[in-house]
């Protein structure tokens, strides 16, 4: 079993982020974008099994936001390959905290519960790779493996290449896990599982019914 885990979570920078908010004004996506990445780091960081959150991002207010959170912050050396941002960032990772396990989350999962992440990360501890399936079906919201085995493939039919890939699907009642939110229907459909503080406020801000 892992002494514990280290999460890494590759954040664009919001101003280019979450073009599928259709409909909004372009700094209201970018304050969406933050606050969706802002309240899944802070859900992170209260995990019991979490012992350090680092953050793979372009953008320096966004990286000085998150690190008065007290996550760690990289700059992405390899923008545009989310999966080769994830392997720069478990290399890092590795030289920090060697002990600890690397877990890809989503940056989007702004009603995620530290509870939810926990209990994914106990159902993983004594497995190989793993993964968690988002509620959609197809796609992957956290993929965890030992740094030797370390192979994420997020993008489409994320979760069938984990899974050819010799992953795990964890099972379970994990739905604020599951849910990650790339339009404005996913961001009404998680409402209902209590959003983050930032992201309930930037939704009164658009304009999108509390």
């Amino acid at each position: 079993m892992p002494r514990g885990y280290v999460v890494l979570l590759p954040v664009k920078p919001p101003a280019r982020g979450k073009s599928r908010l259709v409909g909004l004004e372009s700094h209201e996506r970018a304050d969406l974008a933050r606050s969706f990445a802002l309240d899944t780091a802070e859900a992170c960081l209260a995990a019991t099994a979490v012992r350090a959150v680092l953050v793979i991002t372009d953008d320096a207010h966004f990286a000085a936001d998150v690190a008065r959170l007290g996550a760690f912050v990289i700059p992405d050396g390899v923008s545009g390959d989310l999966n080769g941002t994830l392997v720069q960032g478990s290399l890092e990772a590795r030289r920090r905290w060697a002990g600890f396990r690397p877990v890809a989350l989503c940056g989007d999962l702004p009603a995620l519960r530290s509870a939810d992440l926990d209990k994914a990360l106990a159902s993983a501890g004594g497995a190989g790779a793993a993964y968690v399936e988002d509620a959609a079906g197809g796609g992957t919201t956290l993929y965890t493996a030992p740094y030797d085995h370390f192979r994420p493939a997020f993008g489409p039919g994320s979760a069938a290449a984990h899974h050819d890939g010799g992953a795990t699907a964890l099972e379970g009642d994990l739905h604020s896990l599951r849910h990650d939110v790339d339009t404005l229907e996913d961001l009404e459909a998680v409402r209902r599982l209590g959003l983050g503080p930032r992201t309930a406020l930037a939704s009164v801000r658009v304009g999108s019914p509390g």
